[in-house]
């Protein structure tokens, strides 16, 4: 078994070398010179041959074109996954008016995107530099997205809205969203948190942020999974509801992505081209940068 602090380490460090987690200010909107985007990265491990990994093809959780990490890689023996936390300042420029989304967050979703892409690249061409096999599902040119709509019975791809994938669930008229490899579920079978009411991940430092993950050859310890069920740490408060500006979430079904997707589209890409973006669902609400207490 190889050194996991010693990765851990590793993978920090070529955080910290990453150019773009500092808003440089020719490129800032007003405000957002020199706001920081993220805080150090959390890491999860999983073993290629979880159980889990075969469990997401199910059509009730992803299926549709997802496919298993031996598949990406058929060397696989670990599957690596990141989450990028959003700073306090990110976090907190966002608690205004539901209804605008703030300068540090156009910055977080937009050249935040950015930078983990830029990350993702520095940690395969590492893996590569180690002689260890890699794959980085997000970049490969089998990833894709699949809608099925059970009113015509179709099937369609839709790569266009990879950053808004949100695989593994049924919106309104049954439509349900599958992917080939899903940032979230990955974080979830490598112990980084558990899905909450706004279909987001809860980790230890909370639901603010973005996701990562890596497949690679080399066998690396798993991290144990503090959790047994699929929304442990969500509290059900509601305060996502309270903040959700295009009424897409309720208790009874979470939130419903299509809602989601058509407000944001609607109003913010209008308002804010080219940057688009809202994040009120992931902010002032208990588990924005921690795991929330186990009641309310």
């Amino acid at each position: 078994m190889n050194d996991l602090s010693s990765l851990k380490n590793s993978m920090t460090d070529i955080f910290r070398k990453t150019p773009g987690n500092v808003i440089a200010e020719d490129s800032a909107l007003e405000g957002c010179a020199g706001l920081v985007l993220f805080e150090e990265p959390v890491f999860g491990f999983a073993d290629a041959d979880d159980e889990l990994f075969e469990e997401f093809r199910k059509p009730e959780i992803i299926g549709g074109p997802y496919m298993g990490p031996k598949e990406w890689l058929p060397s696989a023996k670990t599957v690596i996954s990141f989450f990028l936390p959003f700073t306090e300042a990110v976090r907190k420029s966002n608690y205004g008016n539901p209804a605008e989304t703030s300068n540090g967050w156009l910055h977080g979703r937009i050249e935040g995107q950015s930078f983990l892409e830029k990350y993702l690249k520095n940690l395969k061409a590492y893996f590569e530099s180690c002689s260890i096999g890699v794959c980085t599902p997000y970049f490969d040119e089998r990833f894709r997205i699949q809608r099925d709509d059970p009113e015509d019975g179709a099937s369609r791809s839709d790569n266009s809205c990879k950053q808004q994938a949100d695989p593994g669930h049924k919106d309104a008229g049954d439509i349900h969203f599958s992917c080939s490899w899903s940032e979230r579920h990955t974080a979830f079978a490598t112990g980084l948190g558990t899905f909450s009411l706004t279909r987001g991940l809860i980790t230890e430092k909370g639901v603010a942020g973005r996701f990562g993950s890596l497949i690679v050859s080399e066998k690396y310890e798993s991290t144990k999974r503090p959790y047994h069920e699929v929304e442990e740490y969500c509290i059900r408060c509601g305060a996502c509801i309270e903040r959700c500006p295009a009424g897409a979430i309720t208790l009874e079904h979470g939130k419903n992505q299509i809602l989601c997707r058509e407000w944001v589209e609607d109003h913010t890409t209008k308002a804010y081209y080219p940057r688009y973006g809202c994040g009120k669902c992931q902010t002032n609400v208990p588990c924005e940068y921690e795991k929330p207490e186990t009641s309310v």
